[in-house]
């Protein structure tokens, strides 16, 4: 469609006649034959003070004339008189008098009521009503109504609240109820002032019609966008184009210069100003558009062939290399099946894209590759057939306060080495993870809201990175943060919590460091590190989950340290399947269940760890699993300390076990751990309990201060015993019972309560170099319980 240039209308310019001087009073007679009778009874007759013009009534102060001038010397125009400046007095003796306006300029000014005036005011255009303001103050005031400049306004720019437009890519709508500025209907058209306007079938009338819009010499109208870009050389034109409400379909727009394109429509501007095309990408922006804005309007990619064959590289927005444009309040769709809604690509493509709503588009919704970067803020992107946001190839956004949900893919999907940093968004209920990264990307996710994902919430895999900072990850169908493949993300500060699975799944040689994290409420495990993995986990809260708190499994490893894990359904750790974890300077306490689980041939390193207040056993361990636990605190478990069964093994060297409900250690079952250096004490039971088979070598431990025996050693269990204190006991020291056998060497026995050590009959015991001593004599209590005391002994008896 050819638009309709401005034709050269010779154009004079208006001229403002000057305000007439002041005429010398006149007595009444004189005044009656200058002004209409009917004015004159109106002002001066007895219904004067109930006129229905009697509305606003303003008296000057009067003004004095030397009779020794003409009428011109000491008279001033209206305007200067009506600001309140005092003319000059001349320098001339004599009685001066009183001296009033013109009748009719008086009138006019004064008398004339406001509403006639705002009536005869509003059939003037913008600048006429200017010039009407610089007349007198009163005037002044009554060219600046609101409703005046209102019904101009909405008659050049169709917008039903004031668009402010304070420097250059700055536009927004303001309540005039809440502005601060009495008249921002007129402060908004100086600033739109000077603009082009496509309005089609409009053109024709403005050129025709010259005396009706006489003044308006800064407003080009055209009737297509391809027009109105093409007609940039006008004078006055400043880029500004105002796009006016209708649908315009096929144009192509290829914006190559810093122009400004702004929809103009009442209501809900975007809605009502849809520009779309059918055949190829709907704006193009290329290099020389930097600081192009386009704004407040609906823009479409809707092929007729939907298929890949023609559109594969066509896109509502295309924003190629060098430029910045912004992209502002505007609705993006596109109902192509393949390639993106909005594509920014290439090196130097930086645009600034803000409160834009990408939804509903049958691609993906904002796509950022090959070196682009740019500023995303406050956008809607929803229900996106493929990702929300793909970000690929070193593009390096900076994506803040976006809302993207409800994809039916993943919410955003870095990848091939894409980048970026995301802040703020809130990304939930997307069919797959809400945020994934894989092949080497590395973004920066921080304080957004992933949560409703009806798979995981991030997912991290094939040798992806990222960092991932201050969000909350919540109510996710799968895990709250999958590690997999070679990964090796940064998880640092997170709350994770409520979600339908775990909290961090960790496979498939997965790495990671998952540090400073609140993980909490989750139906499974906390974290779960399974299949060769080997994540750094520290610093984290684990608790309150329904299942356990860790869970290495299926050669699981890892450096667990420093966390904090309490108050899980199951075990605080479970470490299970062939998994070498380190664990060390935990606390791991206040568990429903046991602390620390070693089964099925897990093994690993417990050392230095504070292990207490559990129901079950602080440490279980059983089934082959050969774990070295090292230097920890266990106490305060409701069962026991440290719990060695079903052929468990183990190296328990250096911790301090004590405050236990029941045994310190337990060992039974075939089991055969190595116990050395421990201090096991002040137990409400036994300090070491050895029965069912149990086996295990003792060694230089010091057992003092308990309940009940020692050691206690019962059916068929036969452990070795070496350089061991057993004292202080408030019952026995050792206690050999029920077929048991032991080997005794080099322990001290002393002190005890109920006898150093009290042997069964028919127990066979070795025994070599102990010192048994000051032990109390406790016949009677041994003989009651069937066995043989031994209070004083220093070798090997025949027994």
């Amino acid at each position: 469609m050819n638009s309709v240039r401005a034709s050269n209308v010779s154009r004079r310019p208006r001229r403002v006649s000057r305000p007439r001087p002041v005429q010398p009073e006149r007595n009444p007679q004189e005044r009656d034959e200058d002004v209409p009778a009917d004015m004159v009874a109106e002002e001066s007759g007895p219904g004067a003070q109930n006129s229905p013009y009697q509305l606003r009534r303003k008296s000057l102060p009067k003004r004095t004339v030397c009779p020794t001038k003409t009428n011109m010397e000491g008279a001033s125009t209206s305007t200067t008189e009506n600001f309140g400046h005092r003319p000059k007095r001349p320098r001339v003796s004599g009685k001066c008098q009183d001296l009033p306006a013109a009748p009719a300029e008086q009138y006019l000014q004064e008398k004339l009521p406001d509403e006639v005036v705002l009536k005869i005011f509003s059939y003037l255009l913008e600048q006429d009503l200017c010039r009407a303001a610089c007349v007198c103050k009163r005037f002044s005031e009554l060219a600046n109504d609101p409703i005046l400049w209102k019904r101009l306004y909405m008659e050049v720019f169709e917008y039903t609240r004031p668009m402010m437009h304070p420097e250059a890519g700055k536009f927004y709508q303001i309540n005039p109820e809440e502005y601060e500025q009495p008249n921002p209907w007129k402060e908004s058209f100086q600033q739109l002032y000077k603009g082009a306007h496509v309005k089609p079938g409009f053109a024709e009338h403005f050129y025709s019609n010259p005396a009706r819009y006489k003044g308006r010499d800064n407003m080009f109208y055209y009737d297509t966008i391809e027009d109105a870009l093409g007609g940039g050389q006008e004078p006055h034109f400043d880029g500004l184009i105002f796009v006016h409400s209708g649908i315009y379909t096929d144009e192509w727009i290829y914006i190559e210069s810093p122009i400004t394109m702004i929809g103009a429509a009442p209501g809900k501007v975007a809605e009502k100003v849809i520009i779309e095309n059918t055949r190829d990408s709907t704006f193009v922006f290329m290099e020389g558009s930097e600081d192009a804005y386009v704004g407040y309007m609906t823009i479409r990619f809707n092929p007729d062939d939907k298929s890949a064959q023609h559109h594969n590289a066509h896109h509502c927005l295309e924003i190629t290399v060098n430029c910045s444009p912004i992209i502002d309040h505007c609705i993006i769709r596109s109902t192509c099946t393949v390639g993106s809604a909005v594509c920014v690509s290439g090196q130097g493509a930086c645009p600034t894209i803000k409160h834009c709503n990408i939804s509903d588009c049958e691609n993906v919704g904002l796509y950022i590759t090959d070196h682009a970067q740019g500023i995303y803020e406050d956008n809607e992107i929803s229900n996106n057939a493929l990702a929300g946001i793909w970000v690929k190839n070193h593009g390096n956004p900076i994506i803040r306060r976006n809302h993207i949900h409800h994809g039916r893919d993943v919410g955003v999907f870095t990848f091939d080495h894409g980048m970026g940093y995301f802040e703020s968004c809130n990304i939930h209920r997307n069919r797959i993870a809400g945020f994934e990264v894989k092949a080497y990307a590395n973004p920066t996710v921080v304080r957004c809201e992933i949560h409703h994902g009806q798979t995981g919430g991030i997912y991290v895999h094939e040798k992806g990175r990222g960092q991932f900072i201050e969000n909350k990850i919540y109510a996710n169908n799968f895990a709250g943060v999958w590690i997999t493949s070679n990964s090796d993300p940064t998880i640092r500060g997170n709350a994770i919590f409520n979600g339908n699975q775990g909290g961090v799944y960790i496979f498939g040689d997965g790495r990671g460091l998952i540090e400073g994290n609140d993980i909490y409420g989750n139906a499974l495990a906390g974290i779960q590190i399974r299949t060769n993995s080997c994540p750094i986990v520290r610093h984290n809260k684990i608790h309150d989950g329904q299942h356990g708190g860790i869970y290495v499994h299926e050669k699981g490893q890892g450096v667990i340290e420093e966390n904090e894990v309490y108050s899980n359904t199951l075990a605080g750790v479970w470490v299970t399947t062939g998994s070498t974890p380190v664990l060390r300077r935990n606390r791991i306490h206040s568990g429903k269940q046991v602390g620390v689980y070693f089964y099925d041939n897990g093994h690993g390193v417990l050392e230095d760890n504070d292990i207490y207040n559990h129901m079950y056993s602080g440490v279980q361990i059983r089934t082959g699993s050969n774990p070295k636990i090292r230097r920890n605190k266990i106490w305060g478990g409701q069962n026991g300390g440290i719990l060695v069964y079903n052929s468990g093994l183990g190296f328990i060297e250096d911790n301090e076990i004590f405050d236990n409900a029941m045994a310190g250690v337990w060992i039974k079952t075939d089991s055969n751990p190595t116990l050395r250096r421990n201090k096991i004490h002040d137990g409400r039971d036994g300090g070491i309990c050895i029965f069912n088979g149990g086996r295990g070598l003792l060694e230089e431990n010091d057992i003092f201060r308990n309940a009940q025996a020692g050691v206690l050693i019962s059916t068929n269990s036969h452990p070795v015993l070496r350089k061991n204190r057993i004292f202080d006991g408030f019952a026995a020291g050792i206690e050999i019972t029920n077929h048991a056998t032991a080997t005794l060497e080099g322990n001290q026995i002393f002190n005890n309560r109920f006898g150093g050590l009290f042997l069964a009959s028919g127990v066979n015991v070795t025994m070599k170099d102990n010192k048994i001593m000051n032990n109390q004599d406790a016949i009677e209590k041994a003989v009651s319980r069937g066995v043989t005391p031994v209070t004083q002994q220093t070798e090997t008896p025949s027994v």
